[in-house]
């Protein structure tokens, strides 16, 4: 009896087999193809499978990885892949990056928390340094929020786009958020509290900004932000004073009346632009040299509701810094951050469709970059900085709706349940009725559960849904990508990469120019 509860049976192509109770209507297995019901298809797809890992890997590529990108997939847990293959079409639908040929596991805590956030995990993964949680860009010995401890040097620690500028690299970074956000911030700043976008936010925590800088401040005024090439994002209204308002009509938020955005156009020559439309990014002509685009006030709007005349797609963004990366580098080569940011803030809201659509985008900026790029001098890691609590669960039919409710089972209330649910989060409000003092679960039946702002079901009532303290995957391809292979801490991610393109303390190896590595 046990075993038949933990198990249960389902009538599968008409044999009639035990069922469990509370089974839904007898499932059918209708297969993508004819030949899946046939044991020569899965053989044949696995020596497929098979001879692909061969051809991968038994010619290493030690090649110097001339450039470096890093895509960033913000809270793509492990699921929200899983569950992503099964919305591109099919849950044997892979995403461009799971055709990478290695693959490992990424262990994402903090110095001082078992499930990190975006700013910890930044120090990881772009500085090689596990930091504590909400502080970026400095060691473990900053504690959140500790302004005096921020502004010593012996504290800070440098990017690998830091790195890259001191072998004369071109370097980038991308995000849908706002480019003063945890993840990017990671680039280019040293901050002790992930919320200081602006002065006015410094200020609201009683601290000093002559001190310790906002992180839009150091995005214009420190080395690294300075001599970044590509910045593209939202965020304007942390680079505008109050007094000022952005194209769109939003006022910004600086208190220290600074226009940073005029600072930066100061700063560098009439080959630099400022963009804040689509069109002007896709109007950019060969001579540019620099590009501060900022398409929001704030976050740029998810993929699922953004205005496409106005608002460029995370794949637009890409295709345009690497022109500007490639014609800048002047055969140095160059690094470039990107992030696919608003996956996190779907499962935040539990809005599992936009985090799952926003992977897709996510993907497609991926794909493009690997296809305009040579695997043989590039390599590209594309990871996440943390998981989520959402699951995958029940026993749904193949090419079940994933958004939908499981189609193999009801649950003990005599319901159906979710595919996909969440362990916390805001969902729960939603999902959820009392009645006569007694606290029921609703027919999901009669809700529209592929409305975009459906909040899945959540076990625990929270406002924000929290991360999963989870590994992440890192998918490689490229120079040394048998590198991120394994298991390891989030931390050795850039130190990897380092020795893959010859950066910083890692030139051990390598010949003075940077350019060519040492015979061993």
């Amino acid at each position: 009896d046990a075993e038949r509860r933990m198990h249960p049976l389902y009538a599968v192509g008409g044999a009639a087999e035990w069922r469990w109770k509370r089974a839904m209507p007898q499932i059918y297995f209708n297969p993508q193809t004819p030949e899946e019901q046939y044991a020569e298809y899965w053989r044949g797809l696995a020596q497929q499978t098979l001879d692909q890992q061969l051809e991968s890997k038994l010619r290493l590529n030690t090649q110097l990885a001339h450039n470096i990108m890093l895509f960033i997939g913000d809270g793509m847990s492990i699921p929200t892949i899983t569950a992503g293959r099964v919305y591109l079409g099919g849950e044997e639908k892979q995403f461009a990056f799971e055709q990478f040929p290695y693959v490992g596991l990424s262990k994402t805590y903090c110095a001082n928390m078992q499930v990190a956030d975006s700013a910890c995990t930044a120090t990881a993964y772009l500085g090689g340094v596990k930091a504590n949680y909400g502080t970026i860009g400095v060691t473990a010995a900053v504690q959140m929020k500790d302004c005096v401890a921020q502004a010593q040097s012996v504290n800070q620690v440098a990017s690998i786009a830091a790195w890259a500028q001191s072998q004369g690299m071109a370097t980038g970074m991308i995000t849908t958020t706002s480019v003063t956000h945890a993840s990017p911030a990671g680039v280019y700043a040293h901050i002790a509290n992930r919320n200081w976008e602006s002065d006015a936010d410094v200020l609201a925590d009683n601290a000093d900004p002559s001190v310790c800088p906002d992180i839009a401040a150091q995005l214009i005024a420190s080395d690294v932000g300075r001599n970044l090439n590509v910045i593209m994002g939202g965020g304007r209204q942390n680079f505008l004073p109050k007094s000022a308002r952005d194209v769109s009509g939003a006022p910004g938020s600086r208190l220290d009346g600074r226009n940073l955005i005029e600072e930066w156009q100061r700063q560098h020559t009439n080959s630099a632009h400022f963009v804040q439309t689509r069109r002007e990014l896709l109007g950019l002509t060969n001579q540019t040299s620099r590009v501060l685009g900022l398409f929001a006030p704030y976050h740029m709007a998810y993929h699922l509701d953004a205005d496409a005349e106005e608002q460029p797609t995370l794949e637009e963004m890409v295709q345009a810094a690497l022109g500007i990366l490639e014609r800048q580098s002047a055969g140095r080569g160059y690094f470039l951050f990107v992030e696919g940011g608003r996956i996190d803030h779907g499962h935040h809201d539990t809005l599992a469709l936009r985090a799952i659509d926003e992977t897709a985008e996510f993907d497609k900026s991926v794909r493009w970059a690997r296809q305009h790029s040579s695997v043989e001098d590039t390599l590209i890691v594309v990871t996440s900085d943390h998981s989520h609590t959402m699951s995958l669960a029940g026993y749904s039919s193949r090419k079940n709706d994933i958004f939908g409710i499981n189609d193999g089972q009801l649950a003990a209330d005599d319901l159906p349940y979710a595919t996909l649910s969440y362990a916390n989060g805001p969902g729960y409000n939603s999902n959820y009725l009392k009645e006569d003092g007694v606290i029921k679960r609703k027919n999901l039946r009669s809700i529209n559960m592929k409305n975009k702002d459906f909040k899945f079901p959540t076990a625990v009532p929270l406002e924000s849904e929290t991360h999963g303290g989870d590994d992440v995957a890192v998918f490689a391809s490229g120079p040394y990508s048998q590198l991120f292979t394994g298991v390891y801490e989030q931390n050795f991610i850039p130190h990897a990469m380092a020795y893959a393109s010859c950066l910083s303390d890692k030139r051990s190896m390598c010949l003075d120019t940077g350019i060519s590595r040492r015979q061993r």
